[in-house]
């Protein structure tokens, strides 16, 4: 087991280098241009911001859920994809799990965070 977090440590950060590499930071930027749609729309209809509302209004859940899926639901399978491509570019061998972490760090981690700050933001503006 601890040999297996070692090596996806070491891969994760090996990715910051060789074939691929845009990739790192073309689908944390398409993650933030979603997010700050979602986060005005929010904003204008009132909505709390997404983290805050996820744990505040577990009634909502379900919905918050589908909606972010839907929205960033391309990036997730673009990320996952292309990381599999790497790691068979790389290592001539695929591990999921690892793939699975990346489109989970690179698409859903910055939607996420930065969902509900757009929405805080957003307000100023639409109150006007």
């Amino acid at each position: 087991m601890e040999d297996a977090l070692t090596r996806i440590w070491t891969d994760l950060l090996g990715r910051l280098s060789g074939p691929l590499t845009l990739r790192l930071f073309l689908q944390p930027m398409m993650a933030t241009l979603f997010a700050a749609r979602d986060g005005v729309a929010d904003a204008r209809e009132n909505r709390p911001p997404y983290l805050w509302g996820f744990f505040t209004h577990p009634g909502e859940r379900r919905r918050m859920i589908g909606e972010a899926w839907r929205a960033i639901a391309k990036i997730i399978i673009l990320a996952i994809v292309l990381d599999l491509v790497y790691q068979l570019i790389l290592f001539r061998r695929i591990y999921p799990v690892e793939a699975i972490h990346v489109g989970i760090i690179l698409a859903i981690l910055p939607y996420c965070l930065l969902r509900g700050p757009v929405n805080r933001i957003a307000r100023l503006w639409v109150r006007r």
